[in-house]
């Protein structure tokens, strides 16, 4: 599935955003791919690998991944996957 919703310079500034992070998401056996961007300007993102069934998921989507990306294009407003499984 492509990344709608999104310029080429747009879905440039997010891959380098995540580009930041990926080196620890892939030393774990995960990856994230960008999926799209809301109207809302959330990014939806589908966790790869280890990520897609890592019971730390949420939590490295929040403090790591959201982070990468506000940090550095600040018209995102939060970060969401679309297959992350919630904490029981």
């Amino acid at each position: 599935m492509a990344a709608v919703n999104i310029d080429q310079d747009f879905m440039l500034r997010i891959e380098s955003a995540l580009d930041q992070i990926r080196p620890y998401l892939e030393a774990d056996g995960g990856n994230v791919k960008v999926l799209e961007v809301t109207d809302e300007m959330v990014l939806k993102l589908e966790l790869l690998g280890a990520c897609g069934s890592c019971p730390m998921s949420t939590m490295t989507l929040k403090a790591g991944v959201e982070q990468s990306v506000l940090r550095a294009i600040p018209e995102i407003k939060s970060v969401e996957a679309v297959n992350v499984t919630p904490i029981a």
